[in-house]
């Protein structure tokens, strides 16, 4: 299965039927008046928030999206049949945009959220509604309008509760299929994860704290801020999460690791200033290949960088080492965050 987080497509909404010009035929009434339907109302194009869906990759083998045209009427009073309307399902967190204006739409983020792409053309009125007392038989009938059309773009920002980040090869994947259910695909080479992830991390100990979803976003690289390394991709993706888990690759050597943290903290600020607020716990990684003396230097330095807003876990995502400390403490987050909204 593949993954898309843009797309451009066409709403076309249908028709309205034609109105009928008719007039009754019955026996031993040589004069009958007007009797045309009305036409049918066109269909509208819907979209439909649907939370089975996590990628934009239908939109890769259609585009175009009409809905049906409506019946013209008919004698005997008759009125068309309403065109069927077009129901599109999208993803949680689609962003519609006017593809022409650039003016956003609708942000869909609630299971089952419906946004009027198109809408359907009136249906044509009938020559029934055109009698007069001078016009008893009018010959006249309106047509069907036509129905919206419009090229619209959408995109997609996931909704996540956490969003796991930093340079590639930290570790993100191994701890997201370490912390869930999820098998993204794990190797020891940068940018082995090209596309984001989530997996569900549950609380089954403690049952008043919800499962929360967990985003493993592809590896930020110096210059995303800008769009380096497809960096507005990836970075839009977190910008709906509640919180942050930041990993650094502590195997490295020297001020490496510093480096790294700070290179990934620089490029959420220069993205979004509200994003470099955002709660944030960071996760040494790869303890199982540091010395011990290295371990305690680098909690020991990190954790006088932060200070007690961000609280530092060492762990070893491979070998399960330190995860308990860091999923109690996303939990202990988690509820308090859920206790806060009103």
């Amino acid at each position: 299965m593949g993954f898309a987080d843009e797309a451009k497509f066409y709403a076309g909404a249908g028709r309205g039927g034609n109105g009928c010009i008719s007039f009754r035929r019955e026996k031993f009434v040589p004069k009958g008046g007007p009797n045309g339907g009305d036409g049918g109302r066109g269909g509208d194009v819907w979209l439909v928030a649907d939370p089975g869906l996590q990628s934009l990759i239908e939109f890769r083998s259609r585009i175009h999206f009409k809905a049906e045209n409506g019946q013209s009427g008919q004698g005997s009073d008759r009125n068309g049949r309403g065109g069927r309307d077009c129901l599109v399902p999208v993803p949680l967190g689609s962003v519609v945009r006017d593809a022409d204006t650039g003016e956003e739409l609708v942000d869909l983020t609630q299971p089952g959220q419906r946004f009027l792409a198109a809408r359907g053309g009136a249906g044509g009125l009938g020559n029934r509604h055109f009698a007069t007392a001078t016009d008893r038989a009018p010959r006249r009938a309106t047509p069907g309008q036509d129905g919206e059309a419009r090229w619209l773009s959408i995109e997609l920002k996931m909704l996540a509760d956490v969003g796991l980040i930093g340079l590639p090869n930290a570790g993100k994947s191994t701890l997201l299929s370490r912390l869930s259910a999820a098998s993204p695909k794990i190797a020891d080479y940068p940018f082995t994860t090209l596309e984001p992830q989530l997996g569900v991390l549950t609380f089954p100990e403690d049952p008043d704290i919800r499962p929360c979803i967990l985003a493993d976003i592809p590896g930020l690289i110096e210059g995303a801020h800008a769009g380096v390394g497809l960096g507005h991709q990836f970075l839009r993706h977190i910008e709906r999460t509640s919180m942050l888990v930041q990993l650094v690759d502590a195997s490295t050597e020297g001020e490496r690791p510093f480096e790294d943290y700070r290179v990934v903290l620089a490029e959420l600020a220069a993205y979004s200033a509200e994003l470099a607020e955002r709660p944030r716990l960071l996760a040494l990684n790869k303890l199982d290949l540091v010395a011990p003396g290295r371990q305690t230097e680098l909690a020991e330095r990190f954790a006088a960088l932060l200070g007690p807003e961000a609280p530092v876990f060492p762990i070893s995502a491979r070998e399960g080492a330190g995860l308990q400390a860091l999923r109690d403490c996303l939990g202990r987050m988690l509820a308090c965050r859920t206790e806060e909204r009103p």
